[in-house]
């Protein structure tokens, strides 16, 4: 399963940048509003240091590391879910994503566009572009709703479908997004698509003194609680296109900053969506595949392929850290680090693993 991350905002807050920087590509940032029309789309490396190990273990041919899509829309202002700014066009093309990555602009930059008033305010630009995918996502069940009204008459089953949308809506109309919701059934609304339905994970683009600064992240951090919040320098992101490991090193610490903004922002999402990875090693190839986390042993084969799941007899795994101490899988096969597991058995993220199965025709 590859993850797809929506990328939304304010016109002149970063995003266009970011995504040039995150993505290594090289898009229009211009510091203009709608400079961005069609959807950007960029696949990205998952940072996974194993596979270079294993890769080495192995003598692998290749590497296949776990993909995140990144879609960046143009900037949105108010009035975006109406059609503002070509907003409506610009909203369905995140509407399949699995999250939302939110830029928000926490940098003040003679030079740089402000939008509406002109004053940098995290708070206020956060609540614009909330409040549109809300009233987007009213509009959305408002269509659903009057489908099932009608269905209802004659089919008592969708009366349960529709008290629920009906609750949605109440929701959304007192201002609180689908994803604040604990007991949101995400499979009863899934064809829906509804934007606040996804996970969001905030990106401050902050300036470099803000990048150390804990107190000033303890305030933006404080307006989307109990999100996840991340803050980056959009110009220390640029710098580290096209360097070494040792060279982005270097110049991470030099910022007094331990991760790159890519990195940060893949590791969130993984943890907001729930999600993990598990490695497969051999000559052909080393491989990281994306599961929900607590998946079984099957479930995870199924990532594969769907006859892996079907046939599935057993898993034979060694944990990453056994297997690298002992150099080699016959030397960790000796040691007994390698176990076979079952149907039940819960994947966990340093499992390398070799499935067994057998599909009757």
């Amino acid at each position: 399963m590859a993850l797809e991350i929506g990328i939304v905002g304010l016109p002149n807050v970063g995003k266009s940048t970011l995504f040039n920087a995150l993505t290594d590509s090289d898009i229009l940032a211009a510091n203009y509003p709608f400079a961005t029309i069609e959807p950007n789309t960029g696949i990205v490396a998952v940072p996974d240091e194993r596979l270079d190990k294993l890769k080495e273990i192995y003598s692998s041919e290749k590497i296949l590391p776990a993909t995140v899509k990144f879609v960046d829309i143009a900037g949105l202002v108010a009035g975006a879910s109406k059609g503002e700014g070509l907003g409506n066009k610009f909203l369905a093309n995140i509407r399949n994503c699995d999250a939302i990555a939110h830029i928000v602009r926490a940098f003040d930059d003679s030079n740089v566009i402000r939008h509406d008033d002109g004053k940098v305010d995290p708070k206020s630009d956060i609540d614009v572009i909330n409040t549109e995918l809300i009233l987007a996502d009213l509009s959305t069940i408002d269509g659903r709703i009057t489908k099932l009204a009608k269905e209802s008459k004659s089919d008592p089953k969708k009366r349960e479908q529709l008290g629920y949308i009906e609750s949605l809506k109440r929701h959304l109309e007192g201002g609180t997004p689908l994803s604040a919701l604990p007991s949101l059934d995400r499979e009863a609304i899934a064809d829906l698509h509804l934007l606040t339905s996804k996970p969001v994970v905030y990106i401050f683009n902050v300036d470099e003194s803000t990048l150390t600064d804990s107190d000033k992240q303890s305030l933006l951090s404080a307006m989307v609680s109990p999100a996840k919040a991340l803050f980056v320098y959009a110009k220390l992101e640029e710098e580290l296109k096209g360097l070494d490991a040792s060279e982005t090193a270097e110049l991470l610490e030099s910022y007094g900053v331990s991760e790159p903004g890519l990195t940060q922002i893949i590791h969130a999402a993984y943890d907001t969506l729930g999600l993990q990875s598990y490695l497969t090693a051999g000559p052909k190839e080393v491989r990281a595949w994306t599961i929900k986390k607590g998946s079984t042993a099957p479930q995870a084969a199924g990532v594969i392929h769907t006859d892996f799941e079907r046939g599935f007899i057993a898993a034979q795994v060694v944990d990453f850290d056994d297997l690298v101490a002992a150099g080699s899988e016959q030397s960790a096969k000796a040691a007994g680090k390698i176990r076979t597991e079952g149907k039940d058995y819960i994947m966990q993220p340093g499992d390398v693993v070799e499935f067994r199965f057998n599909v009757s025709k």
